[in-house]
């Protein structure tokens, strides 16, 4: 991966091969529902690319992103609001100068903040994000996503997306289109949808019970049979995403609307073309088991066998290590200062200033269990 704001992947794909986000499910059974479920979307409704170039109302079409590397950013802690108990917490890599969704003027808008870490391999989302006059980042819901495994959040959590999906990966990025492939499935919304998800969504938005209703995840796919040979070149690499890997279904908002990073090198006439596709071209891939509230898995959440520090007293920046031994987690987190770390068991040496309490989070499908251990300074 290269470093800067949108910058290029350099072929490079989130998360592994065995993702769902990476499936190629252009052979996949077509689910019983489908026909239902594409009425309730409404079969006449057109596709849209909800990215571009340029601007509209004096923001950038589309959501933005950056990658960074640790070694020469600092991780800086972020203020969580209204989604906290459900927030993966700081440090996190967020550059002074990140962009927001709808930058240059982003408004009320979901204020997205995507940034990837190409040294580590995370991607740490944000969502309603603002950043004060000081600079200091807060936001009202954050995730942090390892980049190398089939991570999934707690069932019922919601992330920066309202599926409890990461965004980043269902994105469509100019430079996968100009090298000639999306290896991915794309993110989109409807106006409605299902108080229920299906995999690899992990969170409802809704109170609607009508099974019809699409539930968050729901995969379609665009038809087989459609012919896009007349559509620019750009367009029949996204096109063939849809009917490769499809479109997988993340929040509440407009009617079919596909998500992509705002670039000035998109050709707006060329995507508009795509709004002549209706949503009768396309069909719902079988979904597996739907989860809504009388059925949502419960198990243990991890066990955190010990979090230790070397010292507990100690003069301003003396090395400190801290060690932790967990099961059963999927990923883990050290707050404040380190961020997200791998293994379920290790350490990390911290250089305290000032007594802080740092606290282990250790979190898998089920849950989050906690730990901390404080550093006295004096």
């Amino acid at each position: 991966m290269s470093v800067g704001q949108g910058a290029s992947l350099n072929g490079f794909v989130p998360f592994p091969s065995s993702n769902l986000w990476n499936t190629d499910i252009s052979a996949a059974p077509v689910d019983p529902n489908s026909d239902n479920i594409i009425n309730f979307i409404g079969s006449t409704v057109t596709l849209h690319p909800d990215f571009g170039a340029g601007t509209f109302q004096r923001q950038t079409i589309g959501i933005p992103y950056q990658v960074v590397d640790t070694a020469t950013q600092a991780m800086v802690n972020v203020t969580l609001g209204l989604y906290a108990d459900e927030s993966d917490p700081g440090p996190m890599p967020i550059p002074s100068n990140a962009l927001i969704e709808g930058y240059p003027k982003p408004g009320n808008g979901d204020r997205h903040v995507l940034t990837l870490d190409r040294r580590g391999c995370w991607l740490y989302e944000l969502y309603h994000a603002s950043q004060s006059r000081k600079g200091a980042w807060s936001a009202d819901s954050s995730a942090i996503w390892d980049m190398t495994i089939n991570e999934q959040r707690p069932y019922t959590w919601t992330s920066a997306d309202a599926a409890g999906l990461p965004i980043f990966v269902g994105l469509a990025r100019y430079d996968e289109v100009a090298a000639g492939a999306i290896n991915h499935a794309l993110r989109y919304t409807v106006p409605t949808t299902q108080r229920a998800f299906v995999a690899p969504a992990s969170h409802w938005a809704s109170t609607v019970t009508n099974p019809s209703a699409p539930p968050m995840g729901t995969r379609l796919r665009l038809k087989a049979a459609f012919d896009i040979s007349g559509f620019p070149a750009d367009d029949q690499v996204i096109l063939t995403a849809l009917k490769r890997y499809g479109m997988i279904l993340a929040d509440n908002g407009s009617a079919v609307f596909i998500s992509g990073v705002p670039d000035d090198r998109w050709n707006n006439t060329d995507l508009n073309m795509l709004k002549t596709i209706t949503a009768s071209n396309f069909e719902v891939v079988q979904m597996g088991t739907i989860y809504t509230d009388a059925n949502v898995p419960t198990g243990p959440s991890p066990t955190i066998s010990s979090f230790t520090a070397s010292a507990t007293s100690v003069t301003s920046g003396t090395p400190v290590t801290l060690s932790w031994n967990e099961s059963g987690a999927i990923y883990n987190i050290i707050s404040p200062t380190v961020g997200p770390v791998r293994g379920a068991s290790g350490s990390v040496t911290v250089f305290p200033t000032a007594t802080t309490t740092y606290t282990f989070y250790a979190t898998n499908q089920y849950g989050r269990t906690t730990q901390s251990v404080t550093v006295t300074v004096h």
